[in-house]
């Protein structure tokens, strides 16, 4: 688990200059490799590839990157894992692939297999979550690939003649030179969502590499700096309708034995490393379930990490706390206050590097903390409620096509039509009245946004505005806060309708596509990185998510209720009372919050001087939803969580951009020894690795800090 980062300039230039470009790049990643760095450059200086290290497998001097092939034609940095990478090691070896093993790191694994059998047939036997640069000096090319479900990021493209990339926009900063130019439409995308969805970035021309995909930049594309189009190694979409068409043959029982022995054998590639490993545990059914399997793997107590507060509405660490007793776990918790909230939300935005407006956000910041404290890896439940239908949206959706179902198509029309007929504004009203009577787990949760979708269920509307309206931060009705530099914002592009799949399914699979890559999956990488600490998801397998699209629905979704095999599997492991109660979430009470202990902070954000600047936001606007809310007149937590995060990132954005572009002395890397390479190794392959021009310096430390590993 690492950071990456890296160029590649139009001109020859000096190496050393060069090589401390690539090292600036990297140590601007230090969080999230504080073990080991490295950088090299090639092709006469024009490439420059950077690393930081989070030793997890291999903690030798044998897993240090940049790495090259045992030919010496492939050089690599890679953040990441390949849990399957003994499988793929032996199989290499059996087909006559091996090389001389200089260690036992899955990266140099990756590497004989990318030279065995090619880029994309290697990603396509890879299981793992990663992000990698490639060059391959025989042709001159750069590959940029990243994992299946997007779980780790990586940013790319041109500014000026440089193609610049990184797992974090940060790095990209750290270039001299620069200048970052906020996308318009991207800002637009964000304030709706919370996030900005792929392929885009905060940022004009600088984009995200799209999950399960890869992009070549050969000779011509970078001559005339163009961005190839991604190829597409695994598609969720595919993958689901495949598995669909081929759904599983045998009993309720037979398919929760399988799913039982598929969860397993995720989970025991997860908890494979060289360092301690624990979890994330909410109390909720996904992250139980992975702890349940990690103690029962396991004959020593897992160790457990579990963020409380103060709203029994929200916190489910009560419930955390039994499951771990049940199971006998080490377990830690950790209550959140308005005040720990505002201790670490000045970290948030360079945490982020762009901006994101999960307030979930707070919460694994603190666990990813926590858990650091005590061990290097922790699994998570991420990827459960989109691979088995856990969201309210699921759940809701399969209710909406069943009741759709029973009416004539006329009165479908007559009563889509009597739903949109209230305002907005008279529905909030009305379910604001309502709110008491509802369940502890729907208040403050239902807004006008569920009658208006079930107005557009009726009406048959595609299903592609109907999972935008169930995301959107912004309710219908809700009042416009752009600016005049936003109004024109085109949104994101999403497919109208997925091969007439239930309701229910085709939310899953967008939310797999989008939600999870573009928001869960961020939340995650950022916080846990930030504390040096690798997550690990064993739902995000591949394996596993063709099962899941392999049973019947009703193993999914039944009786208002979701995630039906994963509480079949879970009740074999602990007793049913201790997870069987209302979908909570890892929330905190931020509506509460914003009212009390956020509330200064959140003033001077939201002061107009401060909204109005370059036109991003109408201040009129956000101060009367600012002020509508601190007066309790409903609650508009998450768009204004939007705003302040974005008005957050602004700030630390202006403030860090000249510091990131200072480039360190090459003293810096005389000064330490990091590496015990062999000065041999650069004889062997300085040549090929085209370090011609700096072949002939004789400072043994400037050869330490060109990164080249001795074989």
């Amino acid at each position: 688990m690492c950071g990456i980062a890296g160029f590649y300039c139009a001109a020859a230039g000096d190496p050393e200059e060069r090589l401390a470009k690539a090292a600036s790049m990297a140590n601007a990643l230090t969080r999230r490799g504080p073990d080991d760095a490295g950088a090299l450059v090639a092709d006469s200086g024009r490439l420059g590839l950077g690393f930081r290290r989070l030793a997890i497998i291999d903690l030798s001097a044998a897993g240090h990157q940049p790495m090259r092939s045992s030919s010496g034609s492939l050089i690599i940095v890679f953040n990441g894992e390949i849990y399957n990478y003994p499988q793929l090691r032996d199989q290499l070896t059996t087909e006559g692939h091996a090389p001389v093993w200089r260690g036992s790191s899955d990266t140099e694994v990756l590497l004989a297999a990318i030279e065995a059998w090619g880029l994309e047939r290697a990603l396509q036997r890879v299981e793992g979550m990663f992000a990698l640069a490639l060059w391959d000096e025989r042709v001159r090319s750069l590959s940029l690939a990243r994992d299946r479900f997007g779980e780790k990021p990586l940013y790319y493209g041109w500014h000026g003649p440089n193609l610049l990339f990184g797992s974090e926009p940060k790095a990209l900063a750290a270039f001299p030179g620069f200048s970052g130019t906020i996308d318009p439409a991207a800002v637009t995308d964000f304030l709706r969502l919370g996030y900005v969805p792929a392929p885009a970035s905060i940022f004009a021309g600088i984009f995200k590499l799209p999950p399960g995909s890869f992009a070549t930049f050969d000779q011509k594309a970078l001559a005339s700096r163009s961005i190839p189009a991604s190829e597409t190694f695994w598609s969720a979409r595919t993958s689901a309708l495949t598995a669909r068409a081929t759904p599983f043959v045998g009993s309720d029982d037979e398919a929760i034995d399988a799913l039982d022995a598929a969860l397993r054998r995720a989970v025991s590639q997860r908890t494979f490393a060289d360092v301690p490993v624990g979890a994330f545990l909410s109390g909720g059914i996904d992250s139980s379930l992975i702890v349940a399997l990690m103690q029962a793997l396991s004959s020593s107590p897992v160790h457990s990490f579990t963020i409380g507060n103060s709203d029994a509405d929200l916190d489910e660490s009560a419930f955390a706390a039994k499951m771990a007793r049940h199971l006998g776990t080490r377990h830690e918790n950790l209550n959140v206050s308005a005040e720990d909230a505002m201790a670490a939300i000045p970290t948030l935005a360079d945490c982020y590097s762009e901006p994101f407006a999960d307030s979930s956000q707070i919460p694994t910041r603190l666990v990813a903390a926590l858990a650091r404290r005590s061990v290097t890896v922790a699994l998570t439940g991420d990827g459960g409620d989109e691979l088995f239908g856990g969201y309210n949206r699921h759940v809701w959706g399969a209710k909406a096509d069943r009741f759709a179902a029973r009416l004539p198509k006329a009165l479908r029309q007559l009563a889509g039509a009597a739903l949109k007929a209230p305002s907005p504004q008279l529905w909030e009203l009305l379910l604001r009245l309502a709110a008491p009577a509802m369940p502890a787990g729907l208040r403050g949760r239902t807004s006008a946004t569920y009658p208006l979708a079930l107005a557009a269920v009726l009406q048959g509307h595609d299903h592609a505005g109907l999972h935008d309206l169930l995301t959107s931060a912004w309710p219908p009705g809700a009042p416009n806060v752009l600016g005049p530099s936003l109004r024109q914002g085109p949104g994101a592009a999403r497919a109208a309708k997925l091969d007439n799949l239930p309701l229910f399914r085709d939310l899953m699979l967008r939310d797999t596509d989008s939600y999870l890559p573009d928001d869960v999956l961020v939340k995650v990488d950022r916080a846990t990185m930030y504390e040096g600490l690798e997550g690990r998801a064993p739902y995000l397998d591949s394996q596993l998510f063709t099962l899941a699209w392999q049973l019947p629905d009703h193993l999914l979704i039944r009786g208002g209720r979701g995630k039906i095999a994963l509480r079949r599997v879970l009740a074999r492991y602990v007793p049913e009372d201790l997870f069987e109660r209302p979908k909570q979430g890892f929330a905190i009470p931020l509506g509460e919050w914003l009212r009390g202990g956020l509330a200064d902070w959140a003033e001077n954000l939201l002061a107009p001087d401060k909204t109005g600047a370059e036109g991003l936001l109408d201040p009129k606007a956000v101060s009367a939803l600012w002020q509508a809310h601190r007066r309790g007149e409903g609650n508009a937590a998450r768009a204004l969580w939007n705003i302040l995060m974005l008005q957050a990132w602004r700030e630390r954005w202006k403030d860090s951009l000249g510091a990131a572009n200072a480039v360190l002395p090459m003293s810096f890397y005389q000064d330490k020894a990091f590496y015990t390479m062999r000065t041999d190794a650069l004889d062997r392959f300085g040549t090929e690795a085209g370090l011609t021009e700096i072949r002939s310096r004789e400072a043994e430390p400037f050869w330490y800090a060109v990164g080249v590993c001795a074989p």
